[in-house]
């Protein structure tokens, strides 16, 4: 009976003893969902760029549709070729506001105060970054952001709402070269 029992233990550790076999890969259709959220995107840009020419056409101002995709108009352009745009690094003295599409006051200049932004070092939003950089010290311009070259799709988390295209009137004070 002993010999038995070994045996049979014996051939159940040999047939356990079998190489795994390699199993093949799940595939998963993970694109789909991005292909809905690119999908998504397009419409509403589509949708906002509608809105932000209804606002053009009826200011009736001569904007500008810069490559970064953002539309402005100088309330104040400087002439001379004296003063330079911001580089790399700079600081920029500025005041701005923020308004709705629809005129209504967000965040006023008062509010907002007097800022200095280090020219690509500290975070500010897209389109104002862009922005400035197209300023010169004395000029005020009106520039209308998509809501993706403003807060995009959380908002500020505050008084301005997820997805919201912006009007901002800025004016540069001063530019202290690095």
């Amino acid at each position: 009976m002993n010999k038995l029992l070994i045996l049979a233990f014996a051939l159940i550790a040999f047939i356990s003893c079998k190489t795994p076999e390699a199993r093949k890969p799940i595939t998963t259709k993970t694109g789909s969902f991005i292909d809905a959220s690119v999908e998504r995107n397009k419409q509403l840009n589509a949708q906002e760029e509608a809105v932000i020419n209804t606002v053009i056409e009826k200011q009736g101002l001569d904007y500008i549709a810069s490559e970064s995709g953002f539309w402005y108009y100088y309330n104040n352009k400087v002439e001379t070729d004296s003063l330079k745009t911001p580089d790399f690094g700079d600081i920029v003295n500025y005041d701005y506001n923020v308004k709705a599409l629809n005129g209504n006051l967000i965040y006023s200049k008062a509010y907002i105060k007097t800022q200095n932004y280090a020219m690509d070092k500290q975070e500010l939003f897209t389109g104002l970054r862009e922005g400035l950089k197209l300023m010169k010290t004395g000029e005020t311009v009106t520039f209308i952001f998509p809501s993706q070259k403003a807060y995009g799709y959380y908002g500020d988390e505050n008084k301005i709402g997820r997805n919201t295209p912006l009007i901002c009137e800025v004016t540069v004070n001063s530019i202290t070269q690095n």
